[in-house]
């Protein structure tokens, strides 16, 4: 008997084998391919209009794993139509490793062994309101966003939601957007519960990957905490989907396979016709669109847990201080964290750049140390001795000769969060202190930096945007954002957006447990109603207002956005490529072509970048449509095109 075979590769339609066994839609098996074998899934359709003559091969072995669910069959299907990849490649986003993992003796599962413990859980009449809303429709599809101030108890309402569904023997997904969150979350987790939760990210060692994978797929494991590559594991019985930060941009995938793990998790929920619930302080304006359109539910924790109050803020006017040379804190700054600081608070000066500084520049020459295979500056990052691209990887040290003569001498623009680290540490002698951000808080001792934070042992802190994802730090009642005008600049469509997200998650890190707390901002900006806006306790308003000129301007949410990037090593051909592409695809596609320009970052990993941005009405007719023609396109050799539907990035 024929039936037809995904592999996980390339190609956009299964391939037709031949079997004496009984085979069904979702059984891995083992297939002959070219010299090989490989790991492949029966589909649910063969290779349409194929007229050319082939010898059928036959299936090797049917392997022993729980078959793949119909439902995320045409999930999988409808993700390579949305994201415009091939099916082959959607397959590969299941697999571990391009391989499926087959069932192993139950007593392997017994470390995730899920027995709920009973708490005797009080929560607040707020709590209990979006707990009771978010349960009326539990057993269908249905987006639910718990909408909460920073600190309100959201995570408590939604282990509630999800511990009856566990109680039936469903399997529950939490979605994180960032690794670093996991440890601190894991806590949570098993206090609540009582048991661990199994934890899938890219650090995850392959010997447990596969014992997870194996379990999820044949209902051992309940829970899974993961960022966006857990979406795609093979669950038997899923029974809710949880995207806590919904608004996160670390959401989206931007190498490979491109694709926003949020959407596509309300596309699965969908396919598996089961609850989804988006957590948030400040909704993403999409999911705020939706609220206003009825599309999703909404509740709403308006009062911190056990009435903790928000911090105040304060504005330190840089244009009425002078700054010592090569300091980047005032003097008023440092008497308020001298305050705090007597008074037991941690402190944190918040800084959104990694290393010492984004600038090495010669004295004597003035050049600049740049990428060689990227258009965008080296880092210094002092504490490794060496300048570094935060794109491509690349890494050089600091020694140059100079154009005039003998070796550079070097000057340093700009402060990253080891140049503030090290002034904050002559300006309070005797106090200890922790960078923290993603080049120290991805390591083994991250856990133990992080119980020291818990425990008030590290009383100051100089951190990246990391720090603003969730934390709970018990004891951080003070902030200074060092330079907010640095992080306001930009031509980013999503940039107001981001500010507000970013400024109302962070200073939600401070006074949790009800302490006073202050977010100072230090900047030269005389206008301060950005800062009052973006700090607002009803961030609704200005979301409203961005809605309004999105609407203006035709952007997203209002219509869709796709881009197209072309790369190749040769600046000339690929604009004439770029030209000759354009002219192939317009008029022949359901949208407007903006472009082709050259990307912000014009060189990335050695290669030109042009892209293009396609604006079309939002409906799978845009998709459609360069699905079609895409393909009749045959492109110079050494020239490769990349697709991002919903670009949330835009260098």
């Amino acid at each position: 008997m024929k039936y037809p075979i995904l592999v996980p590769n390339i190609f956009n339609h299964p391939f037709t084998y031949e079997s004496n066994l009984t085979l069904k839609v979702g059984d891995y098996v083992m297939v002959p391919f070219g010299k090989s074998k490989i790991t492949g899934v029966v589909w649910d359709e063969f290779e349409k209009n194929n007229n050319k003559n082939f010898k059928t091969k036959k299936v090797i072995k049917k392997l022993d794993v729980t078959p793949l669910k119909k439902n995320t069959i045409n999930f999988l299907n409808w993700f390579a139509e949305y994201n415009l990849i091939p099916k082959g490649m959607a397959l590969k986003l299941v697999l571990l490793s391009s391989d499926a993992v087959e069932n192993k003796e139950t007593q392997l599962y017994q470390i995730f062994d899920s027995k709920i413990k009973q708490n005797l859980i009080k929560l607040s009449s707020d709590q209990n309101k979006s707990l009771k809303k978010m349960n009326v429709s539990n057993k269908k599809f249905r987006v639910h966003v718990l909408q909460g101030t920073t600190g309100s108890g959201k995570t408590l309402v939604y282990f509630e939601a999800l511990k009856p569904l566990l109680e039936k023997d469903f399997q529950g997904l939490i979605l994180l957007p960032e690794i670093g969150l996991t440890s601190q979350f894991e806590q949570k987790f098993l206090e609540y519960f009582g048991f661990k939760p199994a934890v899938w990210h890219s650090g995850i060692s392959k010997k447990k990957k596969e014992l997870i994978w194996s379990g999820v797929s044949n209902g051992k494991i309940k829970i899974i905490i993961g960022a966006r590559s857990s979406l795609f594991l093979p669950f038997k019985k899923l029974g809710m989907i949880i995207v806590d930060e919904e608004h996160d941009q670390s959401f989206k995938q931007d190498e490979g396979i491109t694709y926003n793990a949020r959407d596509m998790a309300i596309s699965r929920a969908s396919f598996e016709n089961i609850p989804i619930n988006l957590i948030t302080a400040v909704p993403s304006i999409e999911t705020f669109e939706n609220i206003k359109k009825g599309k999703y539910e909404v509740s709403r924790l308006n009062e911190r847990y056990q009435k903790a109050a928000l911090p105040n803020y304060e504005i330190i006017n840089l244009n009425n201080t002078k700054l010592e040379k090569q300091s980047w804190l005032s003097n008023k700054i440092i008497e308020k964290v001298n305050l705090h600081l007597e008074k037991k608070d941690q402190v944190l000066f918040f800084l959104n750049r990694r290393g010492f500084s984004p600038n090495a520049l010669c004295n004597k020459c003035f050049t600049s140390f740049t990428c060689p295979n990227c258009s965008i500056n080296l880092v210094y990052h002092k504490n490794k001795n060496n300048l570094l691209c935060h794109y491509c990887g690349y890494k050089s040290d600091l020694k140059r000769d100079c154009t005039k003569e003998g070796n550079c001498e070097f000057i340093f623009s700009g402060p990253g969060v080891e140049r503030i680290s090290e002034e904050v540490k002559r300006k309070f002698p005797g106090k200890k202190i922790e960078i923290f951000s993603s080049d120290t808080m991805n390591k083994k001792d991250s856990k133990e930096k992080i119980d020291k934070i818990i425990n008030n042992e590290t009383h100051i802190l100089v951190g990246t945007q990391l720090i603003s994802k969730g934390f709970h730090f018990p004891s951080l009642n003070c902030i200074v954002v060092v330079d907010i005008d640095l992080s306001s600049q930009g031509h980013d469509l999503r940039g107001a957006e981001k500010n507000l997200q970013l400024y109302h998650q962070l200073s939600g890190r401070a006074g949790r447990t009800g302490k006073p707390a202050t977010v100072y901002f230090q900047t030269y900006e005389n206008n301060t109603k950005m800062i009052s806006e973006i700090t607002s306790k009803n961030p609704d308003i200005f979301l409203e207002r961005e809605l309004e000129i999105r609407k203006k301007n035709k952007l997203p949410p209002f219509q869709r956005f796709i881009s197209l990037i072309l790369t190749g090593d040769n600046e000339i051909k690929l604009e004439k490529e770029a030209i000759n592409f354009k002219n192939f695809i317009e008029n022949k596609i359901e949208g407007k072509i903006l472009g082709p320009v050259n990307a912000p970052l014009f060189r990335l990993k050695r290669k030109f970048r042009i892209r293009f941005l396609i604006r079309g009405l939002k409906s799978m007719k845009l998709q459609s449509s360069l699905a079609k023609i895409i393909p009749k396109y045959k492109f110079s050799s050494g020239i490769k095109l990349s697709v991002d539907v919903d670009p949330i990035n835009f260098n």
